[in-house]
């Protein structure tokens, strides 16, 4: 599993002109899933990212429940080291990849987060204004 975990001001999530997603002050998740990962896989991250102490003097989410904004990001696991076109191979199937993702959320929220989320198998936007800017990548 990998994950990119920005600080944002404000992240939104926006479906077919439908905002399905939106936070104020908090963490923007981008979760990749490959498919070696399990419920535990995702658990353990949900604790990592809540836990990373990348806000403001070095608290986390936990420490100041800041929302966090989680957008399902299969593209993590593009490999572009030879020619021009990613291979996806790498990346999770939607059948293995969607309820992980659920999965972490879920696990976010038993820690307490206030949890948003982006619409799986959509074509989204995701707009965010980055503070700092911090930007962790995280893998498992």
């Amino acid at each position: 599993m990998r994950a990119v975990v920005q600080t944002v001001s404000r992240a939104s999530v926006t479906v077919d002109g439908e905002r399905v997603g939106a936070i104020a002050g908090g963490l923007l998740v981008l979760l990749g899933v490959t498919h070696a990962d399990t419920a535990a896989t995702a658990a353990a991250m949900a604790r990592k990212v809540h836990e990373l102490r990348i806000l403001d003097d070095e608290r986390s989410a936990a420490d100041v429940a800041a929302p966090i904004l989680v957008v399902s990001q299969f593209t993590l696991y593009g490999d572009a080291r030879k020619g021009r076109r990613p291979s996806w191979t790498a990346a999770a199937p939607a059948e293995l990849a969607e309820p992980l993702v659920a999965e972490f959320a879920a696990a976010l929220r038993e820690r307490g987060a206030t949890v948003e989320t982006g619409r799986f198998r959509a074509h989204m936007l995701v707009e965010s204004v980055n503070v700092g800017p911090r930007t962790v990548l995280l893998e498992l």
